[in-house]
């Protein structure tokens, strides 16, 4: 048998120990960060919001600054080293660019009309004295070869053939390439992100304002009144939203302004049916009945009482709505019923770059990218603050 009078150790000390007492919000949010999803999703969510205020400060072009002469410019460069201090670029239009200071200053080389050589496939240049030709006529061979590896052109400088690139740097003049019309798609991303968190910001206040405020009345009077609150709300989850779109497009016409009152028109509703819920539930409880025998008014009652105890389902299902709104605005500007010209969106972006997807694949894959994380952060959050607020899961 152990002697009583010994010194505890540090696992039987805690164990001995008693929890500090917490409140409802500081044990939700201990729970919350444990959950390694839910914080990692909530550091994407804060890198967005950083991104899409700070992000036009890394780069010196704006979403709607077009340079033809810069269109379908890749981010990463395949460039050729031809000695003298000379670094070609040749584009998948076999135009030439000169690259100067690691990337960082790009130059479209002229090609006048007369050194255009179509029968034979070729485009001739002259530079520092050096004859230099890109001869595409291997294209149409290797097109049919459906070989990745097969030589689609080649460089010839003086009387050097170049066939693959020297190295390959990334593009210091635009991070993320440009599209079709020479604009920089880091800056376009920026704007994105705002649109998007415009969308979410949007969403939040209408379901929280309306749909709260909404379902809480519909609840807590009941009868007649809640049974024709309840069918409007019916009426209005019917019409599909696209409808709405199209119809506003009509009425006012495409743009943000559109989408902005497509959504507040419509995405209160399930906000309202979940609110009522909660407030069915909690009406018949004894501090309610207290409150209404002091005589307290039936909306201080509801905004007091009744919301603040509904709140975590509150705040999940606003984080798990948020996601949904924003790739409905991604999907609406897909399909062309978003944002106008030259105005930018995810759902735009991934629009311009369906047709040369072949070629320019990166022109997709980042606005693709930016709506998975930013849906899949809200996701992550929403499951992480369910758990979290839900007492029955207190440990």
């Amino acid at each position: 048998m152990s002697n009583k009078w010994d010194k505890l150790s540090k696992q039987e000390t805690m164990k001995e120990s008693i929890r500090p007492s917490l409140t409802y919000w500081q044990d939700a949010w201990r729970r919350l960060k444990k959950n390694v999803l839910s914080m990692l999703g909530l550091g994407v969510i804060l890198l967005l919001i950083l991104y899409a205020g700070f992000g036009n400060a890394f780069t010196d072009w704006r979403y709607s600054d077009q340079k033809l002469d810069m269109s379908n410019l890749p981010p990463k460069l395949e460039v050729f080293d031809v000695g003298d201090g000379i670094t070609l670029y040749v584009h998948k239009e076999y135009t030439l660019y000169q690259i100067k200071d690691n990337g960082k200053i790009i130059e479209k080389l002229e090609l006048p009309t007369a050194n255009k050589d179509m029968l034979k496939k070729q485009n001739h240049y002259t530079l520092e004295g050096k004859n230099i030709t890109v001869d595409y006529s291997f294209a149409a061979k290797a097109k049919k070869s459906n070989d990745p590896n097969a030589i689609k052109f080649q460089l010839l400088v003086d009387d050097k053939v170049y066939t693959v690139p020297t190295s390959k740097i990334g593009n210091g003049v635009y991070r993320f390439g440009t599209d079709g019309l020479g604009r920089d798609l880091f800056a376009r991303l920026v704007y994105g992100a705002r649109i998007s968190l415009l969308i979410a910001f949007i969403a939040t206040m209408v379901q929280f304002f309306i749909g709260v405020l909404y379902g809480g009345i519909s609840g807590y009077i009941g009868g007649k009144v809640d049974n024709v609150m309840m069918r409007i709300v019916d009426i209005i989850s019917t019409v599909p939203l696209l409808l709405y779109v199209i119809m506003l497009m009509v009425v006012i016409g495409p743009g943000l302004k559109t989408i902005c009152i497509a959504l507040g028109s419509v995405y209160w509703v399930n906000m309202a049916r979940i609110v009522r819920g909660q407030v069915l539930s909690i009406k018949e409880q004894e501090f309610v009945l207290a409150a209404r025998t002091i005589g307290a008014s039936t909306w201080r009652i509801m905004v007091r009482h009744l919301i603040p105890n509904a709140l975590g389902p509150i705040i999940v299902s606003l984080a798990m709505m948020i996601p949904s709104a924003i790739f409905t605005e991604a999907f609406l500007s897909f399909i062309g019923l978003g944002v106008n010209a030259p105005m930018a969106s995810w759902g735009t972006l991934a629009n311009d770059a369906v047709p040369g997807l072949r070629s320019y694949a990166y022109q997709l894959m980042y606005p693709s990218l930016f709506i998975s994380l930013t849906v899949l952060a809200f996701n992550f959050l929403g499951d992480g603050l369910r758990d979290a607020l839900d007492p029955r899961l207190r440990k």
